[in-house]
């Protein structure tokens, strides 16, 4: 019955775009991270990535983590800064105790700015949190 099914709510993880250096071009760009703000390492992390809006859609980016150490983080991908202007969704899948965790993160478009850049968890960084 459907009454039967826990769906357990993700906690702790998060999807950020931090602004950093890139050290052989000099320049200033975005990249996504996957952050675990939790006590326990997530397993098998499945992310898969795409932009859209009412005209355009980007095709889907499927990135794997195997282990996303505990208040740790991971790099997602680099941002190109055309697709801002799109939403961007993030879906995360990953197992924790041997259950499944789903999740989907978006950054709305034109939020990746740094006037929305707050502190990120973990990282000490600057970043725009998606939603």
């Amino acid at each position: 019955m459907r009454k039967d099914i826990e769906i357990p709510e993700v906690k702790d993880v998060y999807i950020v775009a931090v602004k950093e250096l890139h050290a052989d071009y000099k320049t200033e760009d975005w990249n996504a991270y996957i952050i675990n703000d939790g006590n326990e390492p997530l397993e098998m992390v499945l992310l898969v990535v795409q932009g859209y809006d009412d005209k355009d859609m980007t095709t889907h980016m499927r990135h794997t983590i195997k282990i996303l150490p505990a208040k740790g983080f991971a790099k997602i991908e680099f941002m190109e800064e055309s697709i801002f202007r799109l939403n961007n969704f993030y879906s995360v899948t990953y197992f924790l105790h041997n259950k499944m965790y789903e999740k989907r993160f978006e950054f709305p478009a034109h939020s990746i700015m740094d006037d929305n850049a707050v502190n990120v968890p973990v990282m000490g960084k600057l970043g725009v949190i998606a939603k």
